[in-house]
């Protein structure tokens, strides 16, 4: 199965070229969450056991937990990518670009990638299975943390500072959202509330 577009471009700059052994961890880990999600799409993600993923990838299931901590995880194997995306969209964006803008930009662009083919089948078969659910609540909340973090120490506030903490939950919240409501989100965060 080709893996989904909108599950791609997520990746971490990298400083010189992965070694052999590097690349081939990295194929064997893409081989094993694309023949997963396969799987899980095809039949629903209760109705496959890591043992039919494994042999569907063709890897022992020793293999399989090396790269993957639970079942879970093979769903969201982007998970450490996509939060380094978010953090870098603060931490790495251009001097003469403000945090807003920056974190509005990425929030445009998860917009977009919800209208890629195969996004609403992804999100049918989270929302079918209360692991998966559980499993993407923690997710979304540790990005939050992350970013709320990154977002205080770029204006030299206190990591605790509640407005850093807020931003953060606003924004979260914004990745869900289609691109018109990601600008009124971020035009309320601009210029207040007027209504």
């Amino acid at each position: 199965m080709k893996r989904l577009q909108f599950r791609i471009g997520y990746g971490i700059g990298m400083t010189s070229p992965p070694g052999r052994r590097e690349r081939k961890k990295a194929a064997t880990r893409a081989a094993v969450a694309e023949a997963a999600l396969g799987l899980f799409l095809e039949r629903g993600f209760d109705a496959v056991t890591v043992k039919d993923v494994a042999e569907a990838a063709d890897v022992s299931l020793t293999t399989l937990f090396n790269h993957f901590p639970s079942k879970e995880a093979l769903v969201f194997d982007e998970e450490a990518e996509r939060e380094a995306r978010l953090l870098g969209a603060v931490r790495d964006r251009p001097g003469d670009v403000d945090v807003l803008t920056a974190l509005q930009r990425f929030a445009r662009t998860a917009a977009d990638r919800r209208v890629e083919p195969g996004y609403d089948g992804f999100i049918a078969m989270i929302e079918a299975a209360p692991s998966l659910q559980a499993y993407s609540r923690r997710m979304w909340e540790s990005y939050e943390a992350s970013l709320a973090a990154a977002v205080a120490l770029d204006a030299g506030l206190d990591t605790a500072d509640p407005r850093a903490r807020a931003l953060a939950h606003v924004v979260i919240g914004a990745l869900t959202l289609d691109p018109a409501q990601v600008d009124a989100v971020f035009d309320l965060l601009r210029h207040g509330w007027t209504v």
